[in-house]
């Protein structure tokens, strides 16, 4: 799989797990325990959300929402 197909799926599992945390706002964010990511999901994590068009959007208190 090359680097950006590994980047895909990666975005795509993350999102999902936040999504079904119900991690849809600022208000309802969620942990990464909470959003149940692994270890490997936890370290793209930190990438994606620094990413401006990522759609994974950090809070102050290091928890997520789509």
């Amino acid at each position: 799989m090359s680097l950006s197909g590994l980047h895909f799926k990666m975005r795509y599992k993350i999102i999902s797990k936040i999504e079904k945390a119900g991690a849809t706002s600022q208000e309802k964010a969620v942990t990464v325990e909470e959003a149940g990511l692994d270890l490997q999901e936890q370290r793209w994590l930190h990438y994606f959300a620094g990413v401006f068009l990522s759609g994974i959007k950090k809070t102050a208190d290091k928890r997520y929402y789509i």
